[in-house]
């Protein structure tokens, strides 16, 4: 298809998110480049890159079904959980596959991204190498620079003598070697950094705020995920769901008190799923002790909210990240209660040509999800030129439906962790419906 644009089209990132936009955008005709600050593709997935999150023992905790892009399934020898480094390979072989290098800018940051004049956008770009800047013209803007990047660090009272650090800053176990290690959070990289430290540190500890159900890898055989799913395609009410869910994690890795874990404060699916199948093996052979919240530090030890407290040398909080983009005005991406402003986390109800990718939190893998989400952006830009009475209804749609939730009705504990959450089942559906509904010509 050739292009029907003069003026291209600004992507902001060239990790899973990008590329996937790249893709779509490509597929329906828009020119384009895509910046890029690093010096190669994968974001996120890319280890030892400066605003890479992977650590050395990261693999998926979506199993491959549900991790791969749906037009390029992953490779039939990857395992069902791929290592970051297959991750890393799958993406190179999918931007090769689609021809996307030729239009990525590496090295090149957007630091501005103010709307034009009769339409279209205003980027301002940094090249690293020279160290200059300069301001271009865009059609529009697909903003996909990811939200795993800018560290949350709450502020404890006090001081503590030890090493105090975020996952971000995690690479391997090799910091933990001979040290009393404290691990802040109970999320996915929570819990894999506090089995790494059961395994290398001299103790480990670790402080949630409250009790959580942690799923297995596997049931009966398959992906817990792939279970997961299958319950979701029945539509069962969602009670049902969490209890079939419940009696599962019984019947493999064990309810939590039984190692000694705090009691969950809610139903499985009221938080983001955690996927570990041994931190329960490690706290009931003791090498993991549970703590509650911290209260303050205190010279060499770490004062709890239930008054006791832990001599430690090293924490590590793993308490998630800013969703953050420097180079846009907030009022073009807010959260209001507890939702993004946006509606299905893409589509601004403010700019008809400026778009969010893989702003989500799923309870399943990315990259089908963008996938979609990517179709349905750059259909909505190209019926404004080839149907514009579906791209009217379609943007009174948005302006409707702006902030309402895509979770399949689950309430979410309060917290920041749950503000970009979508179950991706419901979340599927709708962005289907939107992708119909956009026919373009």
């Amino acid at each position: 298809m050739t292009s029907h644009l003069t003026r291209p089209v600004a992507i902001i990132g060239a990790g899973s998110s990008g590329l996937a936009a790249a893709r779509a955008f490509l597929r329906y005709g828009f020119s384009l480049r895509v910046f890029e600050r690093e010096d190669d593709i994968g974001g996120n997935w890319n280890f030892g890159k400066p605003h890479a999150r992977v650590y050395d023992t990261t693999h998926t905790i979506s199993s491959k079904p549900f991790t791969q892009y749906p037009d390029f399934p992953m490779p039939d020898d990857f395992p069902p959980y791929p290592h970051h480094t297959q991750i890393l390979a799958y993406l190179r072989r999918y931007c090769e596959h689609f021809g996307l290098s030729e239009y990525i800018r590496f090295r090149t940051e957007v630091v501005a991204c103010e709307p034009a004049d009769g339409g279209g956008w205003h980027l301002t770009i940094r090249d690293r190498d020279e160290d200059t800047t300069r301001t271009e013209l865009f059609r529009a803007v697909i903003v996909a620079n990811g939200h795993n990047w800018s560290p949350k660090i709450p502020d404890v009272p006090g001081s503590l003598d030890g090493e105090v650090i975020h996952s971000a800053d995690y690479r391997d176990a090799s910091i933990f070697e001979g040290k009393r290690v404290l691990i802040v959070g109970a999320g996915n990289t929570g819990c894999d950094l506090v089995v790494e430290a059961a395994r290398h540190a001299d103790a480990a500890f670790h402080s949630t705020r409250r009790g959580y159900w942690y799923a297995p890898k596997f049931v009966l055989g398959k992906p817990g995920d792939q279970i997961y799913d299958l319950l979701l395609s029945l539509r069962l009410p969602a009670p049902i769901v969490q209890t079939c869910l419940e009696t599962a994690v019984r019947l493999t890795v064990g309810h939590p008190t039984k190692a000694g874990l705090p009691e969950p404060d809610h139903r499985f699916l009221e938080t983001h799923p955690v996927t570990n199948d041994l931190l329960i093996y490690y706290a009931s052979h003791g090498r993991i002790q549970p703590c509650c919240n911290i209260a303050r530090f205190d010279g060499d030890r770490v004062v709890f909210d239930d008054g006791s407290s832990q001599e430690v040398d090293l924490v590590v909080f793993c308490t998630g990240y800013l969703i953050d983009i420097p180079f846009l005005d907030e009022r073009y991406f807010r959260i209001r209660q507890a939702r993004p402003e946006t509606y299905l986390n893409v589509f601004s109800p403010h700019s008809d040509d400026l778009f969010f990718i893989g702003f989500i939190q799923p309870d399943s893998g990315q990259f089908k999800l963008v996938h979609w989400q990517s179709v349905a952006a750059a259909r909505y830009l190209r019926a404004q030129l080839t149907a514009p009475a579906r791209a009217d209804t379609f943007r009174r749609r948005i302006q409707d439906e702006v902030g309402r939730r895509a979770d399949g009705g689950i309430e979410y504990a309060r917290s920041s962790r749950h503000f970009l959450e979508v179950q991706h089942m419901d979340y599927l559906r709708k962005l289907d419906e939107a992708i119909a509904d956009l026919k373009v010509y």
